[in-house]
């Protein structure tokens, strides 16, 4: 028993080294592992091992020491490779909860804009779906839809869920963290509870469901009457007044995030109810 003592003592740093390198590795696989440059890089990787090895077995000097001085040029092309996946985690980084107090105002800013197209969508009665990702990655049911990966803008988010357009009858996933439209034209799953109002259509069912799927957030507009609804957990609020959007999203991304919502002193309408 001492001895196993005296050899976690000796060498504890040993495997924190290991359990640090396995979690990076491991988190480093799943990001990329879909990627473009996924297979540029397993091809690559793959290529420097093989020869690596072969150098080694058979004592080539010269490839192995061809191999030692291109290393450098080969970080170098891994990082151009991933240059885009390597900013969006770093986005997905700041982003996050624990740097909130350093992003919040920048945050705020965008969900101001946001809830200014959602307005000018409301006026033109243009109807519309967008579910705001949050903490769980929305990537199967970004594959429904069609990839966009640009900047959030009026005039795209108008263009894309105008009558006639091929996109506008699907949902939209934006990210507030680094001001992106993910995607559009996406299939979001239907609530398949029994709603007390029949008024409420298969927008506002989609909306309910991809939040009862996820922590996402989802605006829903009426094409009919350009009424302004928010679904969270499942949870329909409809007829929002546009005024009291902000509020009330602004409270769900920031207040409310990681705390018990006191349902006595909410103005829901829960579903079925």
């Amino acid at each position: 028993m001492q001895a196993a003592l005296d050899f976690i003592i000796q060498h504890w740093r040993h495997g924190l080294e290991i359990l640090l390198l396995w979690f990076i590795i491991y988190q480093s696989y799943r990001y990329f592992r879909a990627t473009r440059g996924a297979r540029i890089f397993t091809g690559l990787v793959g290529g420097w091992i093989a020869l690596t090895l072969l150098s080694g077995l058979l004592d080539l000097n010269v490839i192995g020491w061809i191999l030692e001085k291109i290393a450098v040029f080969l970080a170098v092309a891994l990082v151009v490779i991933f240059q885009p996946e390597l900013r969006r985690a770093l986005a997905e980084l700041g982003s996050h909860s624990w740097f909130s107090s350093f992003g919040g105002a920048a945050q705020r800013e965008l969900t101001e804009e946001l809830c200014d197209i959602v307005r000018i969508l409301s006026r033109k009665r243009i109807g519309a779906l967008i579910a705001i990702q949050r903490g769980i990655d929305l990537k199967q049911y970004l594959e429904t839809g069609v990839n966009l990966d640009c900047h959030i803008a009026p005039e795209i988010i108008q263009t894309i869920f105008h009558s006639g357009t091929p996109l506008h009858d699907g949902g939209m996933i934006v990210r507030l963290g680094d001001e992106r439209i993910l995607g559009a034209g996406c299939v979001f799953p239907l609530n398949q509870r029994e709603l007390g109002d029949r008024a409420i259509g298969l927008r506002h069912r989609a909306a309910m469901g991809i939040t009862e799927e996820s922590d996402a957030i989802a605006i829903v507009v009426s094409e009919e009457t350009g009424g302004i609804s928010i679904a969270h957990e499942g949870t329909l609020e409809r007829n929002l007044e546009a005024d009291d959007l902000q509020e009330r999203l602004t409270e769900l991304l920031f207040e409310s995030d990681g705390e018990e919502e006191d349902e006595e002193e909410k103005t829901r309408e829960k579903a079925g109810a």
